[in-house]
């Protein structure tokens, strides 16, 4: 027996990721909101812990509603903030490259979010 079609999926699917693409300025906002505090904080724990859920959010859920390579990059960044978390002093070296990369994705993220590839 063939599975039956929904003839309105891809309407839903398209209004999903429609709903999706509305969220995304705010999710950005937020993620330079916690990027300013680390900086300001000097990467303090909760800083990076609360930096590293939203990277992992949009890694997790951007490719669903049609934002691959946004999604991508946040998992590249939210890779690049785990090993930072409970460690102490946190080497200022790579919280300061860090730093510069999420910058570089929240500038690119808002000329595009869509576009099909991360260009710094």
């Amino acid at each position: 027996m063939a599975p039956v079609q929904d003839p309105h999926f891809r309407d839903r699917l398209n209004a999903l990721s429609a709903k999706y693409g509305a969220t995304i300025p705010a999710t950005m906002a937020a993620i330079s909101s916690a990027l300013s505090h680390c900086c300001n904080a000097e990467a303090d724990e909760h800083a990076l812990h609360n930096l590293h859920e939203l990277l992992h959010g949009v890694a997790g859920s951007a490719a669903t509603f049609g934002y691959p390579v946004l999604g991508a990059e946040a998992r590249r960044l939210e890779q690049e903030v785990r090993p930072l978390l409970g460690k102490r002093p946190v080497d200022i070296a790579h919280w300061q490259s860090l730093a510069s990369m999420v910058a570089q994705y929240l500038a690119w993220a808002a000329v595009d979010p869509q576009a099909p590839e991360f260009s710094a």
